[in-house]
C-alpha cells in the first residue's frame, strides 16, 4: 500500500493539469492546497473521515479521471471533493482503508446523533 498520494485537480477537458489545487493524501491526514494570490491549506485527520464515495461521469471516464468525495466529521468541511483527480478508485480505496486503520489506531468509535435529547428522557417517567 503506498503511504502518500499528491493529486492535482485536472480540467475536464482532457484532464489537463491546468489548475492551482493539490490534495495531499497520507496515512493520517488528508490536506488540500488551493489557490494562487491567495492559498488556502485545508486538512483533515484520516480518522475523521467517516464515507468515501467515487464519482465518475461519462467524461470523466474517457479522459481517466474521477472525483473522490469524503464525508467526514471536520466542522470545517464535513464533504471534501477531490474532484477530476487521476488514480480515483485507487486513492478512494486508499482513504477508505487509512482512515479505518486510524480510527483503530486512536480508538476512537463513530456514534450517530438519532435526535434524543437529555430532555427527552426524565426520570419522573421511569418511576
Amino acid at each position: 500500500m503506498a503511504t502518500e498520494f499528491v493529486e492535482r485537480k485536472r480540467w475536464l477537458f482532457f484532464g489537463l493539469p491546468f489548475t492551482f489545487t493539490k490534495y495531499i493524501i497520507k496515512e493520517t491526514i488528508l490536506t488540500i492546497d488551493s489557490g494562487l494570490l491567495k492559498k488556502v491549506e485545508n486538512d483533515c485527520y484520516m480518522y475523521k473521515v467517516q464515507d468515501v464515495e467515487l464519482v465518475t461521469s461519462l467524461a470523466e471516464r474517457i479522459f481517466g479521471i474521477g472525483t473522490v468525495i469524503c464525508y467526514t466529521g471536520d466542522t470545517t468541511h464535513p464533504k471534501l471533493i477531490l474532484s477530476h483527480i487521476k488514480n480515483a478508485k485507487v486513492i478512494k480505496d486508499f482513504i477508505l482503508e487509512a482512515s479505518e486503520q486510524a480510527r483503530m489506531k486512536r480508538r476512537t468509535l463513530n456514534t450517530l446523533d438519532i435526535g434524543a435529547g437529555a430532555g427527552d428522557l426524565e426520570l419522573d417517567d421511569m418511576e
